[in-house]
């Protein structure tokens, strides 16, 4: 379908703004930063706050949020997007918020170590220590350590899949869910159909994904890496169930959805969403655009289901 006007208007802000690509990583990180100002006021939470743990790397930084109501409350780990390089805890507050009001659940939002300064596999050791933490701290939290989840977006859904993936094969702890919004799955070599149509003109660039997957990577021979690239993982048997979230105009939808194939495959339960008309990061938009607002409301439905009740293994 042809792009959604609400989108439209969106890229027409951004134009002159120089590609990410072109840009060094500093003034790339300052540039999304700035895109905060344009978001809708998110949903409300009963509470936030900061802790510091101690992570692989030095001190780990985690945002928490409450919902409101009584708990415990299911538990929702959260990776934001960045192409490994970029954002950061403030530039995903509003999704975490609308995460935490709409599936009433406890999220922990991970600053983990970005690339270039942290190259693969850094932020995912970062990623799994701050799982862990979280389910063996759960209960202070106001949460239920049997109800776990862990959720990203672009890169982040990235992460979110490799930490399913190695918590299945490095001892847990057990995960009910995995939410994968428009992730990353696959190095950007051969690349896909989604790759070629949608290479230029709708925010997330052919150019830009071959960027970040420079700075992410020490060698481009670690893309054929399981915990790079999770479409190459051999066995998907035994993971949680996930949702997967693609945007039509996105590079990454054709990877999106070969996960999702995948993990069907593998006989894992998988529940597949392709909103057309929008482009990649789409869902930063609630209240802006009414098609993330319909993606949000589809998540937390799902994270409320997923998540329900207790699961004893």
């Amino acid at each position: 379908m042809p792009l959604d006007p609400q989108i439209q208007a969106l890229l027409d802000k951004g134009t002159g703004v120089p590609a990410t690509h072109t840009l060094p990583v500093d003034v790339a990180r300052a540039q999304y930063e700035a895109r905060i100002a344009l978001m809708a006021p998110p949903a409300a939470v009963a509470d936030v706050c900061e802790r510091m743990i101690d992570g692989p790397g030095g001190p780990l930084r985690l945002r928490i949020y409450k919902p409101l109501g009584t708990g415990p409350f299911p538990l929702l780990v959260f990776f934001h997007g960045s192409g490994f390089v970029l954002c950061s805890l403030d530039t995903h507050d509003g999704m975490c918020r609308n995460l935490c009001a709409g599936a009433a659940g406890v999220v922990v939002s991970v600053d983990y170590r970005l690339a270039p300064e942290h190259k693969f596999p850094a932020g995912i050791e970062d990623c799994l220590h701050a799982v862990r933490w979280a389910a063996a701290h759960a209960s202070e939290l106001g949460a239920d350590p049997t109800r776990v989840a862990v959720a990203g977006d672009s890169a982040g859904g990235n992460m979110a899949a490799v930490a399913a993936l190695r918590l299945r094969d490095e001892g847990g702890p057990a995960l009910c869910a995995q939410l994968l919004l428009y992730p990353v799955t696959d190095y950007h070599t051969p690349g896909t159909p989604s790759y070629e149509e949608n290479a230029e003109g709708y925010g997330l660039s052919r150019d830009t994904m071959k960027w970040f997957w420079e700075h992410y990577l020490s060698d481009p021979a670690q893309g054929a890496h399981p915990h790079a690239s999770p479409l190459r993982a051999r066995d998907v048997a035994g993971l949680p169930p996930a949702l997967v979230i693609t945007a039509e105009y996105d590079p990454l939808r054709d990877e999106g959805e070969l996960y999702a194939q995948k993990l069907r495959a593998g006989g894992v339960r998988t529940a597949l969403s392709r909103y057309d008309g929008v482009n990649h990061g789409f869902m930063f938009w609630v209240g802006v655009v009414d098609k993330a607002g319909v993606a949000m409301k589809e998540t937390c439905a799902w994270l409320r289901g997923a998540l329900a009740a207790p699961h004893h293994s």
